[in-house]
């Protein structure tokens, strides 16, 4: 059974669908009027709106929901390895695509990156251009800069 909740954030409000008590998709900005949400439920979602909570407070640095996000097998390989880019650090593109078998793949991991259904949770924030710089987050630059900043600090907002 699919079902949805609105999670407030510091970002915004965030949407969460499951399948089965199963997360599979996290929308930083309003879905479309496509979106297959399936039934809004508050209450179902509390595992993962409570995680996000914690996390926003600086008191979670890693999720531990169920996820199934949908994707090709390069896809799967790349979001996997962004669950395992430590909180508060960041890694390169062609570092990330090394990590995955394709020392060549620092473009095609920008794809998987923006193509991450499950943002924040699967933390493609922390990944960035070769030189450091803030490039590609599909919830924009400006929500990419406060998650590393929230990750930084010794002190949380939310």
């Amino acid at each position: 059974m699919r079902e949805h909740a609105v999670v407030p954030s510091p970002v915004g409000p965030l949407t969460v669908v499951a399948d089965d008590g199963v997360l599979v998709r996290l929308y930083l900005d309003p879905p479309g009027p496509d979106a297959d949400l399936g039934l809004r439920d508050e209450g179902a979602l509390t595992g993962v709106a409570g995680q996000l909570g914690e996390y926003f407070r600086g008191e979670r640095e890693a999720f531990d929901v169920p996820l199934r996000p949908v994707g090709s097998g390069f896809e799967l390989a790349v979001w996997e390895q962004l669950t395992r880019i430590p909180y508060g650090e960041t890694r390169s593109y062609g570092q990330v695509a090394r990590a995955v078998g394709e020392p060549g793949g620092a473009q095609a991991v920008g794809l998987a990156c923006g193509r991450n259904p499950l943002a924040v949770v699967v933390p493609c924030h922390r990944v960035v251009g070769a030189d450091g710089a803030l490039v590609g987050f599909g919830g924009g630059l400006p929500r990419k800069r406060f998650l590393l900043d929230l990750e930084q600090r010794d002190t949380r907002l939310f």
